[in-house]
């Protein structure tokens, strides 16, 4: 007989928050705007941790502006780490403050205090302000 994997309090709670957090950010796209960032893995063969941390920023090429993190799906943050398992794509979504109209491009940069962080330059802005980048 197969057995019934029962879903725990914590994670029908967790499922809920994410869903209203979800909704809310949603909401809040259509009334200010935000830029949102996936980035994907592709499978490696070995096992490897990833985290972000809360001074990812998306930086204007044109002025001093800068976006901040406001939310971060599918990856931990740090000090907290995301195991990805060997052979598996990862794909993980964030969510920025809105940049200026004006901005045409911008680098998406992890402000941390050692190596290794995310950095993509020159990203170029796109109308619906949603960007799919290759992790490596």
């Amino acid at each position: 007989m197969a057995s019934t994997l029962i879903p725990t309090r914590e994670k029908i709670r967790k499922k809920i928050v994410e869903a209203e957090l979800l909704e809310e950010l949603s909401q809040k796209v259509e009334e200010q705007g935000q830029v949102v960032v996936n980035i994907v893995y592709p499978p490696q063969q070995f096992e490897y941790a990833v985290r972000v941390w809360k001074t990812t920023f998306l930086f204007s090429k044109s002025s001093d502006h800068r976006s901040k993190l406001l939310h971060a799906e599918n990856i931990a943050i740090a000090p907290v780490w995301t195991e990805v398992a060997p052979f598996k794509q990862f794909t993980f979504t964030l969510y920025f403050e809105s940049l200026p109209k004006d901005v045409l491009m911008f680098d998406l940069i992890e402000s941390i205090p050692q190596p290794g962080g995310f950095l993509y330059q020159g990203i170029v802005r796109n109308e619906m302000d949603i960007y799919w980048l290759r992790g490596e």
